[in-house]
């Protein structure tokens, strides 16, 4: 919003969607909200509609739904893995796929959000690791087979984000190990920043990434971890 764009807030939980819009932007001018599920190309598409009918058409999309299941290599089900890749990764083509049809051939960008774990990998998350690293893989590959009608794709790799998501893994993790769920999660943070990454960081890179500015940036999984992955 700061950036002067109207923005489209789509969540599974509509009244969520809702309550961030009203965040945005109390007057409900620029934004909207819809609900939609990103297993679901028809409800992703619906949204793109409704995004446009309202707001005109659509020159910037994030991919940013995700989950994460902590669940030991060893232990971890066919239909929890499958759970993953359904939504950290089909889910990514699906919006990807509905951009690139509300775009029209006017050409656009995309973000996905992938993670540091895609890059890194973490214990108990080995589904979730090889769903960020599809992810990353998956953007280079947009963005070579789009760039010809001028649709740039890039991905971000977070790390150590205040985020309910964040909060959950320091949650179970102290289910787990009997040690305070607050002081897990007040440790995982970068050694270099010394302080968690907080949401509205990432959405300055995100942003930057969706405006004509980066339009040399094409195909990267960018780091905005604090410095804690090398490469």
């Amino acid at each position: 919003m700061a950036a002067g764009a109207a923005v489209a807030v789509v969540d599974l939980d509509g009244r969520s969607a809702e309550e961030t819009a009203r965040r945005l932007d109390p007057s409900g001018r620029r934004t909207l909200a819809a609900a939609a599920d990103v297993s679901n190309p028809a409800s992703l598409a619906q949204a793109a509609e409704l995004a446009e009918a309202r707001l005109g058409p659509l020159s910037g999309w994030v991919n940013n739904a995700g989950i994460v299941q902590m669940i030991a290599a060893k232990d971890i089900s066919p239909e929890a893995w499958r759970r993953e890749f359904e939504i950290n990764v089909a889910g990514v083509m699906n919006g990807a796929q509905a951009a690139y049809r509300a775009f029209a051939g006017r050409g656009g960008a995309i973000v996905n959000i992938a993670s540091n774990a895609g890059k890194v990998g973490f214990p108990n998350m080995a589904a979730y690791n090889a769903t960020k690293a599809a992810v990353i893989n998956l953007t280079r590959s947009l963005a070579r087979e789009w760039a010809a009608e001028r649709i740039n794709v890039n991905a971000v790799c977070p790390g150590s984000v205040a985020t309910p998501m964040l909060r959950g893994v320091a949650d179970r993790l102290a289910a787990e190990t009997g040690r305070s769920s607050d002081a897990l999660f007040a440790g995982m943070v970068p050694a270099q920043l010394g302080r968690h990454i907080q949401p509205i960081e990432v959405g300055r890179v995100v942003v930057f990434l969706l405006t004509g500015a980066a339009e040399i940036i094409r195909g990267q999984a960018i780091n905005i971890d604090g410095g804690e992955t090398p490469y």
